[in-house]
């Protein structure tokens, strides 16, 4: 079992409800996090929209229980691959992730490469975080069965795993076969890039983890109860064969603001042990960060220390 430092991480907003934006403060406060010290930077995913948004509070096709999508239909969301190519070449040390990719809607060869041309050029600093997702209509959209969600998932990280691991690779599924064939370059961590897996505790999600998982994104109702869900996740992840021991594990926090406005940072961080005690080593964030760069780093840093202070 390897001892883990805790981290603390950033979602980084790449949606808009406007019909015009301006992106560049986005890429300034991804390049304050990676000054300021966080750890990891991590974008979400939607490929398109349908109308039928209340089926992201829907927990019976994968959404979150009162759950609200943030835009309407016709917001501007980014494709996030593209996203942290951008942060990759503006940053120096963050690591780069994504909660989630809906990695179901890619070609798995295409995506593969995507992703290892990605490490390469970060110097192996990506994490893919998937998940199946919660909209019908992005898998119409690319032709793809809404019901067989769980089974494309895994054999898209079937291909990417093959190909990121096999020099002269070969794969069968009644998806798709290959034989003798030469993806290079290879992702610069060993393995491959790491997976992490969204989800509930489930058996599915359990399973996936135990194939394919560096680390699990707990989801819905895990969160209810987040010291009892780990537990939970990893007998299951056991019983499917897996090793738990090093699971990596996202959990959540939130900026306290003080009396004056201003984020409490002692306050904000008192939280993180009692999460890094039940097995969270992953500190997601909640926090508003300044669309001034430097403005965000005076912001951050402090919060970055708070949270050393308190796992260290």
């Amino acid at each position: 079992m390897t001892t883990r430092s805790p981290e603390i991480s950033l979602y980084l907003r790449t949606f808009t409800d406007g019909p015009q934006h301006d992106w560049r403060p986005m890429l300034a406060s991804a390049q304050a996090m990676d000054i300021a010290g966080i750890d990891r930077v991590v974008v979400s995913d939607h490929v398109v929209f349908g109308e039928n948004l209340d089926a992201y509070g829907d927990p019976s096709v994968g959404g979150a229980p009162g759950g609200r999508q943030p835009t309407g239909p016709d917001g501007s969301w980014l494709e996030p691959l593209v996203v942290l190519t951008a942060i990759a070449a503006t940053t120096q040390r963050i690591r780069l992730g994504t909660s989630i990719l809906l990695a179901a809607l890619r070609r798995p060869a295409v995506l593969a490469k995507q992703l290892a041309t990605l490490d390469v050029l970060s110097e192996g600093r990506v994490d893919l975080g998937v998940g199946v997702g919660w909209q019908r209509e992005e898998y119409d959209a690319v032709g793809l069965s809404f019901a067989r969600r769980g089974r494309l998932l895994d054999h898209t990280l079937e291909v990417c795993k093959t190909l990121w691991t096999q020099q002269r690779a070969s794969y069968d599924s009644p998806e798709l076969s290959f034989d003798a064939i030469h993806q290079m370059p290879k992702p610069v961590q060993p393995g491959g890039v790491p997976c992490w897996i969204s989800g509930t505790v489930n058996d599915a999600v359990a399973r996936r983890i135990a194939r394919f998982g560096s680390g699990w994104i707990p989801w819905g109702s895990a969160f209810a109860d987040l010291p009892t869900a780990i537990v939970a996740m990893k007998d299951k992840i056991a019983a499917h064969g897996g090793d738990p021991s090093d699971l990596q594990i996202q959990g959540a926090a939130r900026a306290v603001k003080g009396d004056d406005g201003s984020i409490d940072y002692a306050a904000s961080a008192a939280s993180v042990p009692a999460l890094v005690a039940a097995g969270v080593t992953d500190v997601r964030f909640t926090v508003a960060v300044p669309a001034d760069g430097d403005r965000a780093v005076e912001v951050l840093s402090p919060l970055v220390k708070a949270f050393r202070d308190v796992t260290m």
